[in-house]
């Protein structure tokens, strides 16, 4: 209904869609179809980064004549280029990611804390660990934490913090720093190369650098592999998630 709604408004309406002839194709006026492939699992995963790289690339379309975005573009395909290699890189730490999900199993809830372009890493990583694992997760944007959040953390409380060296680095390291105040062991993703954060954490996932707009599509893959290891450990179907459907038919 927001779509009908804006297009009534006079808005152009993109739609971006792994599905050919899906609802979102046939009620938008143009878009990109991702062609990510099937998703055999109820719980989408190169759904999302496929989109993530779609919209990428349609930024650098829309700004690519401005001469003031041309180093800025430059950045991002050489970026692009690279991921498939750097994505290997990540899913070599798949033994660190074991491990730490062999520490959180048994919790009852788990926090995920990010900002800017990662807030939507914690929203997707919280999703992915409450389709598979059933265990009770959050995404919270982390500058809002004393606006409520900061309440639930405790010593017994497992938080995860996305802190990467992009435009909120300060900010979240300052949200670190206010979680280790109220006696948490934070878990972080942080640049492989982050001494300070390393240390200040009780376990961290080190990622490869690479240009700001993409390093959500690095930080998302430990959350994924989190929530999967999660859901073995406990005995579940990590494929088929108990009440939820592949495609939505009922309003």
């Amino acid at each position: 209904s927001s779509g009908i709604n804006a297009e009534y408004g006079g808005a152009l309406l993109v739609g971006i869609t792994n599905t050919v002839g899906s609802a979102i194709s046939r009620e938008t006026a143009c878009g990109i179809h991702i062609n990510a492939g099937p998703e055999i699992g109820v719980a989408s995963t190169k759904a999302y980064t496929s989109q993530i790289v779609s919209i990428v690339m349609l930024s650098i379309l829309i700004g690519r004549d401005r001469i003031s975005k041309k180093k800025r573009c430059a950045d991002i395909i050489q970026g692009l280029k690279d991921l498939p290699e750097l994505v290997r890189s990540v899913l070599k730490l798949d033994d660190e990611i074991l491990a730490l999900a062999k520490d959180l199993h048994s919790e009852k809830s788990l926090l995920l804390m990010g900002r800017g372009y990662n807030y939507a890493t914690c929203l997707e990583g919280a999703l992915k660990v409450k389709e598979v694992s059933y265990m009770h997760s959050e995404g919270i944007l982390s500058g809002e934490l004393k606006h409520g959040p900061l309440a639930l953390v405790d010593e017994n409380m497992p938080c995860v913090l996305v802190v990467l060296k992009d435009q909120t680095y300060s900010k979240c390291h300052n949200a670190l720093q206010q979680v280790i105040a109220r006696h948490c062991r934070p878990i972080t993703i942080c640049e492989e190369d982050d001494e300070e954060v390393k240390g200040m954490s009780f376990r961290s996932i080190g990622l490869p650098p690479v240009v700001d707009c993409l390093k959500c599509i690095l930080a998302i893959i430990p959350l994924q592999l989190l929530s999967f290891h999660l859901a073995v450990l406990r005995g579940l179907d990590v494929d088929c998630p108990r009440n939820l459907a592949k495609s939505v038919t009922t309003e």
